[in-house]
C-alpha cells in the first residue's frame, strides 16, 4: 500500500498518480479525512489513558469525599477511554480498507493513458520475410503431435490443452534454460505453491473479493496463482530482514491460472490466452534506492533470454492506466507473431517499490538496526506461450522447426519434424 507519510506530504503526487492511470483523484481527500481523524482520536485515547494513569495513582492517596470524587471520575475516564479507544480502532479500519483499494503511486516518467497509449523504447530483430505462407502455430504444433487443443478441451474445457512429445520436450527445455540462466545470474530456484491464502493474495496486490481472474476454491479459502510472485512476495511476509542479505533473488517455476474472464472471443485459437500455463518467475527484493536499477537489470535479463530464442521483438514503457494494482512501473517485451502481423506480448517486468512489501509486512533491518520497509520487483524470463513465437518465426516449408541454437542442448533436438 502506499505510504502515509507520502500521502501528508505530497498529496499532489498521489492526486496526479490516480489521474494518470484515469482513477478517481478524490480518493486522495477521504484518505486524508480518515487519517488526519484517526490520529484525532489516537492522541484523544492516549490523554485520557494518560490522565486515567495518573489518576490511579492519586486514588490511593486521598480518603473520604476526595477519594469517593476520584473513584467516580476514575469510572468516567474508564467510560471515555474505552470509547476513545474504539472510535480510534474503527477509523483506523475505515482508512486501511480504503488504502487496500488504492493503487501505487506511478514512477515519474511513465506514459499516462490506457492500454494503447504505450511508449516503445526498443526493437530488435526484423521480422522474416518468408518465400512461403507461414502457418500458425497452431496448425504447426498439430502437424508436429505437439499440441492437442481438442483433447484438453474434451478434458478440461475451453482455454485448456495438452502439450505432448516435442511440444512437453520444448516447454520443459525452455523452462529449464530459463531456470538456468536465472541460476547463474545469482537468483536461487523456487518450485512454489500454486494455491496460497487470502491475506498473500490480496498482500500482492490483488482484490481476492473483485477480480474476476482469480480462480477461487471456497471451501478452503485459497487462491490459485496467475504468477509466482504471488507466492515468492508471500515469502518473506511478516519477517524482518538483515541488510546484509540484499538483495535477495529467487527464481520461481510454478503452474499458473487465469479465469480470462473479460477476454471472451478473444485469442480463442491456440495457446496465447488460456486458462493454465507454466512460466519462470524472476522476483527481488532490494532497498528501496536500489529499485530503479534493479528494474534495469530484470529487463537486461528478460533481454537476454529473448535473444536465445531469436525472434525479433521490442520493449514498451507501459502505459499508467494498464500497469495494474501494484506496479509503478512496467515495461513489456513483445514478440513479432507472423501469422497475426504484430508484437504480442511474452515477457514484463514490474517495480512495485514499497508497495508489496507495506501490505505483507517485509522489512530490513538497516545500518543502524532500524526496520525499514523494502522493494519488490518482478519480471517473467519465460512462458508457454513463448513456444508460439518460436514455432512460428523458426517454421520451414515442409512444417519442421528449427531450433534456435541456445536452446538445442535443453531439448536434445536441432529440428523439430513433423509427426509421420
Amino acid at each position: 500500500m502506499i505510504d502515509l507519510r507520502t500521502l501528508r506530504e505530497d498529496p499532489d503526487r498521489l492526486r496526479a498518480s490516480q489521474r494518470a492511470r484515469g482513477e478517481d483523484d478524490s480518493i486522495v481527500d477521504t484518505l486524508l479525512d480518515l487519517d488526519e481523524r484517526r490520529r484525532s482520536a489516537l492522541t484523544s485515547f492516549e490523554s485520557l489513558r494518560a490522565e486515567q494513569k495518573s489518576m490511579g495513582k492519586s486514588v490511593s492517596k486521598t480518603q473520604g469525599e476526595e477519594k469517593a470524587a476520584l473513584l467516580q471520575r476514575a469510572k468516567e475516564l474508564a467510560g471515555q477511554v474505552k470509547s476513545a479507544e474504539a472510535e480510534a480502532e474503527k477509523l483506523g479500519g475505515e482508512l486501511d480498507e480504503v488504502l487496500q483499494t488504492v493503487p501505487n503511486i506511478v514512477e515519474e516518467g511513465a506514459p499516462s493513458g490506457g492500454e494503447d497509449d504505450y511508449v516503445v523504447l526498443e526493437t530488435h530483430g526484423e521480422p522474416r520475410v518468408f518465400d512461403f505462407e507461414p502457418k500458425d502455430h497452431l496448425e504447426l504444433g498439430e502437424a508436429l503431435g505437439a499440441i492437442d487443443m481438442e483433447r484438453g478441451a474434451k478434458v478440461s474445457g475451453s482455454r485448456f490443452f495438452f502439450l505432448k512429445g516435442l511440444g512437453a520436450r520444448l516447454q520443459l527445455g525452455l523452462l529449464n534454460m530459463a531456470m538456468q540462466q536465472a541460476i547463474e545470474a545469482g537468483f536461487t530456484p523456487m518450485i512454489t505453491p500454486v494455491l496460497v491464502k487470502p491475506e498473500t493474495m490480496q498482500g500482492t496486490g490483488f482484490h481476492v473479493a473483485h477480480d474476476k481472474e482469480i480462480y477461487r476454491l471456497p471451501d478452503d479459502d485459497l487462491y490459485l496463482v496467475g504468477t509466482s510472485e504471488v507466492a515468492l512476495a508471500g515469502y518473506h511476509a511478516q519477517e524482518i530482514l538483515s541488510g546484509d542479505e540484499l538483495p535477495l533473488r529467487y527464481a520461481g517455476w510454478s503452474s499458473c491460472f487465469r479465469r480470462e474472464a473479460g477476454s471472451y472471443g478473444k485469442d480463442t485459437r491456440g495457446i496465447i490466452r488460456v486458462h493454465q500455463f507454466d512460466k519462470v518467475e524472476m522476483f527481488s527484493y532490494v532497498r528501496p534506492e536500489e529499485a530503479h536499477e534493479e528494474h534495469q537489470r530484470l529487463l537486461a535479463w528478460e533481454k537476454e533470454m529473448l535473444a536465445k530464442i531469436e525472434v525479433p521483438y521490442r520493449i514498451i514503457d507501459t502505459a499508467a492506466g494498464d500497469l495494474g494494482m501494484s506496479a509503478a512501473r512496467k515495461f513489456d517485451c513483445e514478440a513479432w507473431i507472423p501469422t497475426q502481423g504484430r508484437y504480442r506480448e511474452l515477457t514484463s517486468t514490474s517495480n512495485c517499490g514499497e508497495f508489496q512489501a507495506r501490505r505483507l509486512a517485509v522489512r530490513y533491518r538497516d545500518k543502524d538496526g532500524k526496520p525499514q520497509h523494502l522493494a519488490t520487483l518482478n519480471g517473467t524470463l519465460a512462458t508457454t506461450r513463448w513456444i508460439v513465437a518460436i514455432l512460428e518465426n523458426h517454421q520451414q516449408a515442409d512444417g519442421s522447426v528449427v531450433l534456435p541454437e541456445a536452446l538445442r542442448p535443453y531439448v536434445g533436438l536441432d529440428v523439430l519434424e513433423p509427426a509421420k
